[in-house]
Formats: C-alpha cells, sequence, structure tokens
C-alpha cells in the first residue's frame, strides 16, 4: 500500500462537548485531509462493553457520535468510517494475538494498574474487584484494531500512548515467531502542543466533572452553559488577565487571531464579565450552527449513517481479510 495508514478509535460514551471538538475531533478530522495517509476512524463499540451494558444506550451513543463526527466535518467519501462490531477479522484476530500477548504485559496495563491500586487503597480483599476480562484485555483488542488494518501511525494522548506501545510489542512477539514482517509495527502520533480545554469550573472538561460544553444543545442551552463559567471578583473597569480566565482560554480556542487579539486587549482595558460571555458566545454560537442543523438532520435519518457505516466496513474488511490471508499463512492454517 503506497499510502501509510493512520487508525483512530473513538469510543462510544455519548454526543462530544467542546474539549473533544478541540481537542481531539478537529485534529483528527485535519489529519484526514492528509494525501499521503490513508485514514481509518471506527467506532469501539465492543470496547465499550467493557462498562456499558444497557443495550439502547450503546446504540444510542454509536448513532450519536457517528452523527456528531460528519456533522463537524469528517468526510466519509474520504476516510473509511466503520463500527467495530462490522469487522469480525478483529475478533479472530483479538484471539490469535491473546496467544501471543504474555500475562505479564497485561498486567502492566494502566487501567488494570489502577483499579488494583484503587482496590488496595481502599482495604479490598480481592484486588480485582470490578475487573472484567474484557477490561483486563482490553489492550489486546486494541492490538488487534491497530494492526488488523497494517496501522503506521496512531493519534493518541499522552496517557494513550501505552496501548500502542503494546500493540507493536504484540506484533515484534508474532513477526519473530514466523520469520516474516506479517504485521507494520505501528507508532503513536502525539500532539505535543496539545492543551488541557478548561471546564466550567476551571478544571478539565470533563463529562465527570459535569463542566462541559455540550456542542449540539439549542442556541439558550449553549448560553446557560457559558454563563456558568466561574470568574474572579474583579469589576467592570478592573484590568483582567487574559491568561488566567477560562473564557479567554476558551475563546481563543475557537476564534480567530484578529478576534483573539481584540479580545485580549478588552481585558486588559476591563471588559466586564457579562460581556466577555456575551463574547464568547457569540463566537461559539456562529461556530456551532451549522454543525446543529447537520446534526439534527442526521439523528433523524438512521438510514444514512447506516449507509455510511455500510460502506466504510466493506473497505475495511477488505484490508482485514488480507491481512487475515497472511496471518493464516504464518500460523499454519493454509491447509490445501
Amino acid at each position: 500500500m503506497s499510502q501509510q495508514v493512520v487508525l483512530t478509535g473513538i469510543k462510544p460514551t455519548g454526543t462530544p462537548h467542546l474539549g473533544n471538538l478541540v481537542g481531539a475531533i478537529q485534529p483528527a478530522i485535519d489529519l484526514s485531509q492528509d494525501n499521503d495517509k490513508r485514514a481509518f476512524y471506527f467506532i469501539a463499540d465492543y470496547h465499550a462493553l467493557t462498562g456499558l451494558k444497557d443495550a439502547q444506550l450503546l446504540r444510542d451513543y454509536t448513532k450519536q457520535v457517528a452523527a456528531a463526527w460528519i456533522a463537524l466535518g469528517l468526510d466519509p467519501t474520504r476516510v473509511v468510517f466503520y463500527r467495530q462490531s462490522d469487522v469480525p477479522e478483529v475478533f479472530e484476530l483479538n484471539w490469535i494475538l491473546a496467544c501471543f500477548a504474555p500475562k505479564g504485559l497485561m498486567n502492566r496495563a494502566h487501567a488494570y494498574k489502577a483499579i488494583v491500586q484503587h482496590n488496595e487503597d481502599n482495604g479490598e480483599s480481592d484486588v480485582d474487584a470490578g475487573v472484567n476480562m474484557g477490561l483486563y484485555t482490553y489492550p489486546i483488542l486494541m492490538a488487534a484494531d491497530i494492526l488488523l488494518m497494517q496501522t503506521r501511525w496512531v493519534p493518541v494522548g499522552g496517557d494513550q500512548v501505552q496501548h500502542v506501545e503494546i500493540a507493536r510489542d504484540i506484533a515484534q512477539y508474532f513477526n519473530r515467531q514466523y520469520q516474516r514482517a506479517v504485521f507494520t509495527l505501528p507508532e503513536a502520533m502525539i500532539d505535543e502542543h496539545g492543551a488541557v480545554i478548561p471546564g466550567l469550573d476551571g478544571r478539565k472538561m470533563s463529562k465527570s466533572y459535569n463542566n462541559t460544553i455540550p456542542i449540539f444543545g439549542t442556541s439558550d442551552e449553549l448560553r446557560k452553559r457559558v454563563f456558568r463559567i466561574a470568574t474572579d471578583s474583579s469589576r467592570p473597569g478592573e484590568p483582567k488577565d487574559p491568561e488566567t480566565s477560562t473564557i479567554f482560554q476558551l475563546f481563543r480556542l475557537v476564534a480567530t487571531t484578529e478576534q483573539t487579539l481584540a479580545f485580549r486587549q478588552q481585558f486588559l482595558a476591563g471588559i466586564a464579565w457579562k460581556d466577555a460571555k456575551e463574547q464568547l458566545f457569540a463566537v461559539l454560537d456562529q461556530l456551532l450552527t451549522a454543525p446543529r442543523e447537520r446534526y439534527r438532520d442526521l439523528m433523524s435519518d438512521p438510514v444514512a449513517i447506516s449507509d455510511v457505516f455500510r460502506y466504510g466496513a466493506q473497505e475495511a474488511r477488505d484490508l482485514a481479510q488480507e491481512t487475515m490471508r497472511h496471518v493464516r499463512l504464518a500460523i499454519g492454517q493454509n491447509l490445501l
């Protein structure tokens, strides 16, 4: 393949918020414009089963996330966009890779270690309490996602680098065992300049903190969220430090350079917090109006999303089946 594969997994956890848009979705969409790379984006619906056991919620979240990414600019005709569950080769490869993954490697996985540490700190007699085998072997399934598509680059945050390293280790074990380069060795693509997106309370924007700005609510809902942003006690006319203001930090993530420079000057001149919030709301509302309408259209037309998945699954399976042909040949399943 002349183009290097770049692959991004998207866990279905409901509709995205502003932090997801700026920190993950927009950079991923920008990457899809690189003609030197072939971009694969998949909804990791089976990964979600480690914690999500509500069937209707899983269906709803999968639909919402797919509609959100398309509404925000992902072009399904330029990328391979599919559901993990639509590519059965993922799960065949998952078992094969499990036979090459040392248990010690799984013991060192961050998610598993975090739960064990939590149980130890809380005096739990069973340090594995709350750990299902899906969570424990999660890195192997992720390795199958990555290696099946002969992925070269995996865009990840710093806390996800280990998963790429595990996939690379398992690929090397397999390639060495059969003395052939069956799998491309993946590398993490890390955004060294990625910013922490502040939430309404100044902490990192996260659903777990209930401090997010949803991007597909109504205009009124967006305004109410913006007006919940915490501010200090400085009064109108008193100079304000833009670098310590959540309002300014969010504004410059979505505004033009000229708008940001003008907004900075207003902070130094003592803009009132109410006026600052009004300006942030205005730039956000303008940015999100068109995607909001596109999202609603997609959510009201489930056939459109199903068609996208169907087309993407076929493309993904074409490559998956080619990879599995080489895997089966390597392990000795090429019966005459």
